[in-house]
């Protein structure tokens, strides 16, 4: 029996050691993934304990007018820029990027990658919902919010979207690229497109820079989970067809 049981073991981890020895990049991804939720785990501790209210409150008060607290930092046009860069993590904007996306996708034959896109995205948004409304947490009263909000603070959802669906869109365009200098170019600038949604958020005054880092890091660990499960997936697929 415990011979049995070991054959079972080396049966299921085989081709996960196989996948691993192939795409090295997925031990990364992996480790990126573990590291992205255990952060999360620790800055939910610190908000319930009230320990981060002190720092957030710190950051959100250097993003305004030290005079006016009631003004951001910054010229008039650095404050419509930012709600510019918002808008880039709105439902609408997000809901219509993953459909124009998965039609392509779709149309040009790639069904996997659209069922993988249209998954991964809308998984997100029923986490996001859930956990703000587990969470609870108010949004800052500390400063007038510069744009419309209508549901709990933590985490940021616009955060927690824009780095689930542009990541997962650099992924995808990723894999098109044979040079990993333009695969990490399209990942960098997914990246960068959540960094700039989060940033905008604190500087509107409608988060706590813990509600945007909350996202962040709960939205990369969602991508990059579904990416690794993607690309195992995607893989073993290959391997079949190759061997039948």
């Amino acid at each position: 029996m415990p011979e049995k049981i070991f054959h079972i073991i080396v049966k299921t981890i085989a081709p996960i050691f196989r996948f691993l020895k192939q795409h090295p990049l997925m031990l990364i991804a992996i480790i990126a993934c573990f590291f992205a939720f255990s952060f999360f785990g620790e800055v939910v501790d610190e908000v319930l304990e009230g320990e981060s209210h002190a720092l957030d409150e710190k950051i959100l008060l250097l993003m305004r007018d030290a005079n006016d607290i009631k003004s951001p930092i910054g010229p008039l046009w650095l404050e419509e820029m930012m709600r510019d860069f918002t808008s880039l993590g709105g439902i609408g904007l997000l809901t219509f990027m993953t459909f124009a996306a998965t039609t392509y996708l779709f149309i040009t034959k790639r069904n996997f990658y659209a069922i993988y896109l249209l998954i991964v995205v809308t998984t997100g948004a029923i986490l996001s919902n859930l956990l703000k409304i587990g969470f609870d947490r108010p949004r800052p009263d500390l400063v007038p919010h510069d744009s419309i909000t209508y549901m709990a603070g933590f985490p940021s959802g616009h955060s927690f979207m824009a780095t689930v669906v542009y990541l997962t869109l650099g992924v995808i365009l990723a894999e098109t690229q044979s040079k990993i200098a333009l695969k990490l170019y399209l990942l960098c600038i997914a990246l960068f497109l959540a960094v700039l949604v989060g940033i905008s958020r604190v500087y509107l005054g409608v988060h706590w820079p813990s509600d945007v880092l909350a996202g962040w890091l709960i939205g990369a660990g969602w991508a990059l989970m579904f990416w690794i499960l993607a690309k195992y997936l995607r893989s073993a697929s290959l391997e079949k067809n190759s061997a039948s």
